[in-house]
């Protein structure tokens, strides 16, 4: 029995060379799997990157980089490929969209975080973060109905217009901006807010002066998410912004933007137009990467002027 009892702890010694090796095999294992997870997102980014550039570059080059996007003739059966006009649009409706959606959706958000009770808060929020499962299509259905007749008639123009397309899009940015800068307000540090009160704040001047600031990088981020959505929608812009290829003079005309124009050609366009569809998406790519640049470069300017200023 003693014998017994001795060879127990050795063969339980023995054993755990072998079960740490196998859990650093799994973690191995495990590791990989992520990592390659990981890097088929990004793959699949460099995919589509290369193929659009593939399909896009061609006839940028065969007509003309300057040409291409300086020129206000979009008339592919002559071989005129002009996108000003729609680039023009996208900017608009997305400048326009993210005033309205910036406006609205920081502002539930400081509601939310700073003055709504914990049981209003439980209604207010879900019923906001609701808006982001209606289809773009009920979106565009209700601003046709709705919005467009309303500008037609007490702002004048045809209404359908750049205008409405704003409103269209701000109200589907709301639940993205509100939701991220709820958290980011969330995450603020509760020794910030009690240090500005005792030192005599405002609960507006706290909000204002302190809890924005310490908050900037996630909202930027919400509003980095925010401006991608309205950059990249199609269906609901289609149903109220015109879709017509002319330069628009005012926020009552209606506009054609580089998602609307793929969208609405694609299906039947062949050959140099079709190159052309595949070009207009080259150059929403780039905008959307410089637009998502500056809003960083911005945020990460300011806070290293707040980590010198301290």
């Amino acid at each position: 029995m003693s014998t017994m009892r001795a060879q127990i702890p050795v063969q339980s010694a023995a054993r755990r060379p072998l079960l740490a090796r196998r859990r650093l095999d799994s973690e191995r294992v495990i590791s990989w799997v992520l990592f390659l997870m990981a890097l088929s997102a990004l793959s699949g980014l460099a995919v589509i990157t290369a193929f659009i550039f593939k399909e896009g570059i061609p006839i940028i080059a065969k007509v003309g980089l300057r040409r291409f996007i300086f020129s206000s003739h979009w008339y592919p059966l002559e071989g005129e490929f002009g996108i000003l006009p729609m680039i023009v649009g996208s900017l608009m409706v997305t400048a326009g969209a993210m005033v309205i959606g910036m406006v609205f959706g920081l502002g539930c958000a400081i509601l939310l975080t700073q003055y709504c009770p914990p049981r209003m808060v439980s209604i207010i929020k879900p019923a906001i973060e609701l808006l982001a499962g209606i289809p773009s299509v009920v979106y565009g259905f209700i601003g046709v109905a709705i919005l467009v007749p309303f500008i037609r008639d007490y702002l004048g123009g045809p209404g359908l217009s750049v205008l409405a397309s704003s409103i269209v899009l701000g109200v589907m940015m709301l639940p993205t901006i509100t939701s991220i800068s709820v958290d980011a307000l969330r995450a603020v540090p509760k020794s910030y807010i009690e240090g500005s009160i005792a030192l005599g704040a405002t609960e507006w001047q706290t909000t204002h002066m302190v809890v924005l600031k310490a908050a900037r990088s996630g909202i930027v981020a919400a509003v980095i998410l925010g401006m991608g959505r309205a950059v990249g929608e199609t269906m609901a812009v289609i149903m109220v912004a015109g879709n017509t290829l002319e330069l628009p003079h005012s926020i009552l005309d209606p506009v054609r933007t580089l998602t609307s124009n793929i969208a609405l050609e694609m299906g039947y366009a062949a050959g140099d137009h079709r190159k052309a569809l595949f070009a207009t998406g080259v150059v929403l790519f780039v905008i959307i990467m410089v637009l998502n640049t500056i809003a960083l470069r911005v945020s990460r300017r300011r806070s290293k002027v707040k980590v010198l200023a301290k």
